[in-house]
């Protein structure tokens, strides 16, 4: 299958396209390179350098990839950042996203597997967060990818196409080839990595008196190989719709640092802060739909397993991309 990848350069997006490669299929990469590395695009896959809000980019694009479909990785997705600057999300994330499935339109391409989010559901009702729980963001960028799944539903409906929504909780891990690079890096595992490498003085650890085993918040960490393998399963499927993807177990931060601690062989110091505002105790995923209906199951849920494979990239990328 040939299938146009926005957003291919980013952490989740490269990844995938390295899988859809290893499996035969034909991967062209659009992106615009702004938060995205052109070392993190697969030497097999083409590049072509263009804007998702420029609707003239997006359909040259798609003339000249023409895919067969189109997985769409391409957003903003800084929580802090959308509280300060919303009108950056809603016009990348929903207005851009509008371009790329006006332009899959005008071509005939029907499938898309769009990267959502477990931030569509806010501060969830339950836990483990299912399907069904309902969806309320407390963030533009949770607002915005929600908007694009709306928006996409009522093209399903209207203009047949074939959506499937991946919303994912916390990516993280690496392949040999591909790891995390942001800048800021928000996320906790490359964050506590970065403390043993000794690129930060410490790992902060914010609140310690929430209502779980340890006092610290859980999240659902999910190896970022097992993530992109959903995107393949969700190319081929003849589901559409929703699915979330976690390993449906939490760990908490105290548990990352201390694994770390073991995986690394370094001490990486860590302070207890205040909490932050709007951080749900727990975040885990309830992902049976996704095992029902595409078939997936994680290959590596054990959070050493995760640590150890970004642990690896990390030591042999310490300033990311722009090294090694």
């Amino acid at each position: 299958m040939n299938v146009l990848v926005t957003g291919g350069a980013g952490y989740i997006g490269s990844v995938t396209a390295e899988l859809l490669l290893d499996a035969g299929h034909a991967v062209t990469v659009f992106d615009n390179l702004e938060r995205g590395h052109r070392a993190a695009v697969d030497a097999r896959a083409r590049l072509i350098e263009g804007d998702l809000r420029s609707p003239q980019a997006v359909r040259a694009a798609m003339e000249a990839a023409r895919p067969d479909a189109v997985m769409h990785f391409a957003a903003y997705a800084l929580v802090p950042e959308s509280m300060e600057h919303p009108e950056r999300y809603f016009r990348n994330n929903v207005a851009g996203g509008m371009n790329l499935a006006e332009a899959m339109l005008e071509a005939g391409v029907r499938r898309i597997v769009f990267s959502s989010t477990c931030a569509t559901y806010g501060e969830p009702e339950r836990v483990p967060i299912t399907e069904d729980v309902a969806q309320r963001p407390t963030n533009p960028y949770g607002e915005s990818k929600l908007m694009f799944e709306r928006i996409l539903h009522w093209y399903e409906r209207l203009h047949g196409l074939q959506p499937v929504f991946l919303r994912y909780f916390n990516a993280c891990g690496a392949t040999r080839k591909f790891g995390e690079d942001h800048d800021p890096e928000t996320h906790l595992i490359p964050i506590v990595l970065q403390a043993a490498l000794g690129r930060r003085e410490k790992v902060f650890i914010y609140g310690d008196d929430y209502d779980t085993p340890d006092g610290t918040c859980l999240r659902d960490y999910i190896h970022i190989a097992d993530l992109a393998r959903a995107h393949l399963l969700a190319l081929t499927s003849a589901h559409t719709g929703a699915f979330n993807l976690g390993n449906g177990t939490g760990y908490s931060v105290r548990e990352v640092i201390e694994t770390a601690r073991r995986v690394t062989g370094r001490p990486i110091p860590a302070e207890v802060a205040a909490r932050r505002p709007g951080d749900p105790p727990r975040l885990v995923a309830g992902a049976e739909k996704a095992g029902a209906e595409l078939g997936w199951r994680p290959a590596f849920p054990e959070l050493e397993t995760i640590i150890r494979s970004a642990w690896t990239w990390h030591r042999a990328h310490p300033e990311g991309y722009g090294s090694g």
